[in-house]
């Protein structure tokens, strides 16, 4: 078919059930290529793996009526093209090309008569798409007091870290951590006498998992960050690798994805934007100012000159319900210098520091909106934290609980309060 009719907004309602009150829905979502459709039906369309043709009946009466509704709000990338099979769409005839692009997009076509065909009486799309609920606990776990340890301590909403909980897992340091599921998360990786590969899941009421053997390069020094609403993704790490490793929404980690981006160990790394990721900074050799975007869809992209001082060990979280924060670290001594980071992922000039000034620290965001900086190493080993408010302001130092330790890594998870 050659030509070109636009998904053309008949209505602006933004609903069909009233016209679509009688259809019969069909049971199987299409995940297919093609599809062959009934009059008297409604389909959900999921192009989640590819587009999508559907062929239209090659008879139809007038009142015959057919609903398309895009399942996964993925038809904005793998499109929908309708084939109307002989029959005159919109009043042009089957050698024209109709097709619907948009995310969340669902069509209602009525059959008209041999003159106009198929008409969409209403071909809206659904503006507003479902948000990804927010965590409201974080768990900060692993590192090292001198000695490897496995301990944990559970924040609450309020930002309120808990006592000491027994370890479970492998005894370690500087592992990595991240969000799934939209609600659990993971460490993974990190250092016991050597790198190691394996994981902890953390189920969405802080219960930390047995060990799970590993996929991927043994490392420590990696980081973290969740990413498309349920997903997380581990990156870079020591000695100076740049590889990432996709951790689907039931926890999986995935094999080894060749790296993008300068090579590095000791960087950080937080959400941004709802469902992207950033990793910045860290060290390969000398301190660093890079940045690495993260897509939607787990794509890790070529760096991007940095902003704000070039340092190491230091931590990240998001706040907000789209921005992110960098802070602390290591020059060539300790800061407590912060860069908060834009919905679109771009990195923002220091901030002069609050709080105690130290490096090896942990991050992770709590409270749907805001974060938290806890514990590391000020020149000695340090339980201090200092929350972040949903504007990123950083608060003077709050005393700590449970074992002051570096090298300690921290997630987001539970979306109950």
């Amino acid at each position: 078919m050659s030509g070109t009719i636009g998904s053309n907004i008949l209505s602006h309602s933004g609903i069909i059930a009233e016209s679509a009150a009688g259809l019969s829905w069909s049971s199987t979502i299409v995940t297919g290529s093609t599809v062959t459709v009934e009059a008297g039906k409604g389909y959900w369309i999921n192009t989640t793996s590819n587009a999508c043709t559907i062929t239209l009946p090659s008879s139809a009466a007038a009142g015959d009526q057919i609903v398309i509704v895009d399942y996964a709000r993925t038809w904005g990338t793998n499109n929908v093209t309708l084939d109307s099979n002989g029959l005159n769409f919109q009043g042009q005839d089957d050698t024209y090309t109709v097709k619907y692009t948009t995310d969340g997009q669902s069509v209602n076509l009525i059959y008209s008569d041999s003159t106009k065909g198929w008409l969409p009486l209403e071909d809206d799309v659904v503006a507003d798409e479902p948000a990804t609920p927010p965590t409201q606990k974080a768990i900060f776990g692993f590192g090292s007091t001198g000695s490897n340890t496995g301990v944990t301590n559970l924040v609450n909403s309020s930002g309120v870290v808990a006592s000491d909980v027994s370890a479970v897992g492998t005894a370690r340091r500087s592992p990595a951590a991240t969000g799934y599921g939209l609600d659990k998360a993971i460490f993974a990786y990190g250092y016991t006498s050597s790198a190691v590969s394996m994981s902890n899941l953390v189920s969405n009421s802080g219960v930390v998992a047995s060990d799970v053997t590993g996929v991927g390069t043994a490392r420590a020094y990696a980081e973290g960050a969740s990413y498309g609403g349920d997903k997380g993704i581990i990156a870079y790490g020591e000695d100076n690798l740049s590889m990432s490793n996709l951790i689907n929404s039931s926890g999986v980690v995935g094999s080894d994805v060749t790296g993008v981006g300068t090579a590095r160990g000791r960087l950080a790394a937080a959400e941004y934007g709802g469902d992207k990721a950033i990793f910045a900074y860290g060290y390969n050799g000398s301190n660093v100012s890079v940045s690495n975007l993260v897509t939607s869809a787990g794509v890790v992209g070529s760096d991007v000159t940095g902003v704000g001082s070039a340092r190491r060990t230091l931590a990240a979280a998001g706040y907000g319900s789209d921005l992110a924060i960098f802070g602390f670290g290591l020059i060539s001594g300790n800061t407590g210098i912060t860069n908060l980071v834009t919905n679109a992922g771009v990195v923002g000039s220091d901030v002069s520091a609050v709080g105690t000034a130290r490096a090896y620290l942990a991050a992770a965001k709590y409270g749907g909106d805001k974060a938290i900086f806890a514990f590391g190493n000020d020149g000695g080993y340090d339980n201090t934290k200092n929350l972040v408010n949903s504007s990123g302001v950083v608060a003077s130092d709050a005393s700590g609980v449970g074992t002051a330790r570096e090298q300690i890594k921290g997630a987001a998870y539970s979306t109950s309060a």
